[in-house]
């Protein structure tokens, strides 16, 4: 069975060194979105005399795991599936299969602030269209987002649903949505309702009565497909133990979406005692 890294940051890629080192097979999918990107100069790392580039380091990291036999895709993925046996892994365009899944797309750094927002989780608010689409049967829906994040939770939503409104935030749309599906592009200023959500005031005034809303804005974090397959979180940050495992058999995490400094010395640490950890697993299988 093969290793699935979501992230080639630091984290990621420590992790995909240690395993292909090892002798397991490993597939990175990434929207090559680090934060690391936005390094003008990184000069508290180990083993360099002078200041490097993030976009250097990242590249460099790349190079230095593909040479050592690991797959990089560009690919957004939009949900993770557990079966039991191991991960499926969706992304916008394909599907694949892990033993292992090791979450390390970064810090979530998308999070509305929309009042109320706090005290409707799961009380309504959901953050998995596969997992509680069930629940809202013959139901009034929204989607929060605009992309591929967003269509995926849609689709899910289409044959159980008595309506699926997207709200788009204000944001424009990067991808084609059926046309059954009504598409609000005005911002949101609060969710409402009384034990559980039943309506979206936007910020011109308008309302939308609902019974559910599903957020998917941007692309989806760690901290979001960690909720969806079961995970702890603390606020944002997965909850992980010794060796970054999550409360859900052979799913890991590594790097800034976990507890502690965002620093690329850490991320490189836990992704190293991630990958370790993976390879572990799978040979027991």
């Amino acid at each position: 069975m093969n290793l699935i890294i979501i992230g080639s940051g630091p984290a990621g890629i420590s992790a995909a060194i240690y395993a292909t080192r090892a002798g397991i097979k490993t597939t990175i999918l990434t929207t090559a979105k680090s934060a690391l990107n936005k390094a003008k100069e990184v000069e508290n790392y180990y083993g360099f005399i002078n200041p490097i580039l993030g976009q250097e380091l990242l590249t460099n990291g790349e190079q230095q795991v593909k040479r050592l036999g690991a797959e990089i895709l560009q690919q957004e993925v939009t949900r993770i599936e557990d079966d039991n046996n191991g991960f499926t892994v969706k992304t916008a365009t394909d599907s694949f299969f892990g033993g292992v899944v090791i979450l390390a797309t970064g810090a979530s750094h998308v999070k509305p602030t929309w009042e109320n927002i706090d005290k409707f989780e799961g009380m309504g608010v959901s953050y998995c269209a596969v997992c509680d689409a069930f629940f809202y049967r013959g139901k009034d829906v929204a989607v929060a987002g605009s992309g591929s994040y967003a269509l995926h939770e849609v689709e899910a939503l289409l044959p159980l649903a008595k309506s699926v409104t997207l709200c788009t935030d204000g944001a424009p749309l990067t991808s084609q949505f059926p046309e059954d599906v009504r598409i609000v592009d005005k911002k949101i200023a609060k969710l409402d309702g009384d034990t559980a959500i039943s309506h979206i005031n936007f910020a011109d005034g308008d309302i939308l009565p609902i019974n559910g809303l599903f957020l998917a804005i941007g692309t989806a974090g760690s901290s979001n497909l960690a909720a969806a397959c079961g995970a702890l979180l603390n606020g944002t940050e997965i909850v992980v133990n010794e060796v970054m495992s999550t409360n859900v058999p052979n799913l890991l995490a590594a790097g800034d979406c976990t507890k502690g400094m965002k620093q690329i010395a850490k991320a490189v640490y836990q992704g190293a005692i991630a990958g370790t950890e993976a390879v572990r697993i799978l040979r027991n299988k």
